[in-house]
């Protein structure tokens, strides 16, 4: 693997990761030395795949299959990951459906389906990985938020919804966990180049970065896994908009 070795002994799960920017994390939180469990809800070859690519480069890793919406989906997910390597230290919560409807035609278990997975699914995840956080003296937890919680988009309201959450979440869980040294913040990606099963969203055609270019699953990747390195100890309950100058917080 390339990179330096500040996660060495560290054990991360970053769900949502068969694919795009949750493959880039969890690629890069190897090359920093993590053991890393990589999820998916269904795509099994997918999340094999990425597994196979750390474990190729030298680094360790498994893949999971859960659906984290779920109480059960997280705690086997969490359970995986101290059973597969002993301990848990790092939890990214990436995983997001984000498809797009009129509201009008927006009925509740649509509503249900994506929030589930983006809001519920974080929660979910954090509360079963707790216990082996502090049980390993400390830890981070990241969530990956958005763009479009901020500046707004049409056709995505339970999507705007959730990653908004995941802010409120974020700041909530930085001032329960502080005690036991764990950091909690939230990445808000913007323009991404990544692989897209449908079309793409909408909202993207508003927007122009000052730099001229989208970004990489890799420069989010880079973020997520300074927050989780030695050198982010000082930093808690903070949204970090890596974005091109989009929207400035």
């Amino acid at each position: 693997m390339t990179g330096g070795s500040d996660l060495r002994g560290r054990v991360a799960i970053v769900t949502g990761s068969a694919r795009n920017i949750g493959r880039a994390i969890a690629r890069s939180l190897a090359e920093s030395g993590a053991a890393v469990v990589v999820n998916a809800k269904s795509s099994a070859a997918e999340a094999d795949a990425v597994a196979r690519e750390i474990r190729d480069a030298g680094g360790k890793a498994t893949a999971k299959i859960a659906d984290i919406g779920k109480p059960e989906g997280a705690a086997a997910l969490v359970s995986a990951a101290v059973d597969s390597f002993g301990r848990l230290d790092i939890v990214v919560n990436n995983a997001a459906v984000r498809r797009e409807i009129d509201f009008e035609q927006l009925d509740y278990q649509e509503w249900r389906d994506i929030t589930a997975t983006i809001l519920d699914g974080a929660y979910l995840c954090a509360r079963a990985a707790l216990p082996h956080l502090i049980a390993a003296g400390g830890g981070s937890i990241v969530n990956i938020g958005g763009l479009s919680s901020y500046t707004g988009a049409a056709r995505r309201a339970h999507v705007i919804a959730a990653k908004a959450g995941l802010v409120g979440l974020t700041r909530a869980l930085a001032h329960d966990l502080a005690p036991h040294g764990i950091t909690v913040n939230c990445v808000a990606p913007g323009l991404i180049d990544t692989t897209r099963r449908g079309p793409e969203p909408s909202h993207h055609a508003k927007h122009e970065t000052l730099l001229g270019r989208r970004g990489t699953p890799e420069e989010i990747a880079a973020v997520v896994r300074f927050l989780c390195g030695p050198d982010a100890r000082y930093i808690t309950g903070q949204t970090l908009h890596a974005n091109g100058g989009v929207f400035m917080a």
